[in-house]
């Protein structure tokens, strides 16, 4: 198949590829099943930074994401420390049974996104369910489960109780101050983010610590306000060099030192650049190359340069990180909730 040139945004093809994934999904996606509403996710979120949700059925889709809302059957069972949020699969839907969980946070946060983004009026939801339940799986150390029981804990799911909170604007479901307190315990000697305090630094787990932080009101979109926080706050000295350190001589970004550059990276550390107002210190012109060494002939784009069969994850963080920089085509990036920004 003849594909566009490596400059040209192939936005027709990209379109096609989303709006196919929303609706059927390929085999060898089986394994992902669970994780059905976060796919949804990525397609709904691609054809809206593409201006092509024209293309399905809002309403259609509203129905569907609230389908798999879980809510309590007594409602001491909100008490009990059970979580009422979203399924993520209808597998999961069916799966309740004594001591298990039917909801967790990671497919919360995904099917609020997709509700926010095709422009659901959240006067018509009652989120008092999820909020009070959502206290529950917040950790004495300011962390958070996914579920309601035996899970890890980790700054994943304190950026999905962050954006949680944000999507539905009340912050009662969480307590910011011990949030807080867990990011900083995150932050690594070398300026990044582990997802547990004492980890490695991540470029995933790096964005998690500064949306959640954002979100939460504990950073600002100003250079010179941020490095002027209080020193019991984040190294941002630091972490702005690290972020600058991942960006390789191809133009990508890699997620950790000596790893090699990836799409999705091009977001989420591109993205904490953009949130402390330092993301002209990225490379464009090269990183803008890279990405589109990584465009599939097929529509979409792949993890690395030059692969040809694309998968909905790294598409979807290819749209977001040209969404980055000014890609004509596309439609302006939240990029703290990670969602186009509604004009």
């Amino acid at each position: 198949m003849e594909g566009p040139e490596p400059s040209e945004f192939a936005k027709e093809r990209h379109a096609a590829f989303a709006e196919m994934m929303l609706h059927e999904l390929p085999r060898d996606y089986a394994s992902q099943e669970i994780n059905r509403v976060t796919l949804a996710y990525f397609a709904v979120s691609s054809l809206s930074l593409l201006r092509s949700l024209h293309r399905v059925d809002k309403d259609q889709i509203a129905t569907w994401v609230l389908s798999f809302q879980a809510k309590p059957k007594e409602t001491h069972d909100v008490d009990d420390g059970k979580f009422f949020g979203f399924c993520g699969s209808r597998s999961c839907q069916f799966s309740e049974g004594p001591g298990q969980s039917v909801s967790n946070l990671a497919s919360t946060y995904s099917a609020l996104a997709i509700l926010k983004v095709i422009g659901y009026d959240f006067q018509n939801f009652d989120s008092s369910i999820i909020l009070e339940s959502m206290r529950s799986l917040q950790m004495p150390d300011g962390s958070f489960m996914p579920i309601d029981s035996g899970a890890e804990t980790d700054l994943r799911f304190v950026y999905c109780a962050a954006a949680i909170s944000s999507i539905l604007n009340d912050w009662s479901g969480m307590d910011r101050e011990k949030a807080k307190d867990y990011i900083i315990k995150c932050q690594s000697y070398d300026g990044g983010f582990g997802l547990i305090p004492g980890s490695e630094s991540h470029g995933g787990a790096t964005y998690c610590a500064v949306a959640a932080l954002f979100l939460m009101g504990f950073i600002q979109n100003d250079c010179n306000s941020s490095l002027s926080l209080p020193t019991s706050t984040i190294d941002i000295p630091s972490l702005v060099e690290w972020c600058i350190q991942r960006q390789g001589a191809d133009g990508g970004f890699q997620g950790r030192a000596n790893k090699d550059s990836d799409t999705c990276y091009a977001f989420w550390v591109g993205s904490v650049l953009k949130m402390l107002g330092l993301y002209h210190l990225v490379n464009k012109s090269a990183l803008r190359t890279f990405l589109f060494t990584c465009q599939s002939p097929y529509g979409g784009f792949t993890k690395f340069p030059y692969e040809v069969l694309p998968d909905l994850y790294h598409s979807y963080y290819g749209f977001a990180a040209l969404s980055l920089l000014e890609e004509k085509e596309l439609g302006n990036l939240s990029v703290e909730l990670g969602l186009a920004a509604l004009n």
